[in-house]
């Protein structure tokens, strides 16, 4: 049988940095989780990519035992790192800061696909294109 869920946590964490202070301590201490072997699990298996910003997905169980999957970086992130952005416009819409080209924009959706709810990659593209909008970037 199944172990029984008692819930799903979200956290993004720096690869290959967790360890017990805010925000994972009290996330993952409320549930009664050990939150040593989540650091040590997750800078284990994030150690080759230090400097990005790694999801993890957790699953909390009712006998307090926990499993993680791990995503791709968030697509902010991914763009900042195609562009060497240090971050977006302070006012998007208004001020542009860098421009991409659809190459670049293909790259990062072709990238991203597996986690995004689409298989479609003119769809993926048009959800990339939205996040590059906000932070300021022009298209071209």
């Amino acid at each position: 049988m199944a172990k029984k869920v008692k819930t799903t946590l979200k956290l993004n964490i720096q690869a290959g940095e967790a360890n017990p202070a805010p925000p994972i301590g009290p996330a993952l201490g409320q549930h009664g989780i050990a939150i040593m072997d989540f650091c040590k699990q997750y800078n284990e298996q994030t150690k080759d990519k230090k400097g990005e910003l790694i999801p993890a997905v957790i699953t909390i169980y009712e006998d307090r035992t926990f499993s993680f999957e791990l995503k791709l970086p968030p697509i902010t992130e991914m763009i900042k790192k195609e562009l060497g952005l240090e971050k977006g416009s302070q006012e998007p819409g208004r001020k542009v800061v860098k421009t991409i080209s659809q190459a670049q924009l293909e790259k990062i959706a072709q990238a991203k696909m597996p986690d995004m709810n689409t298989t479609n990659l003119e769809q993926a593209v048009k959800i990339v294109s939205g996040s590059i909008r906000s932070m300021g970037i022009e298209i071209k």
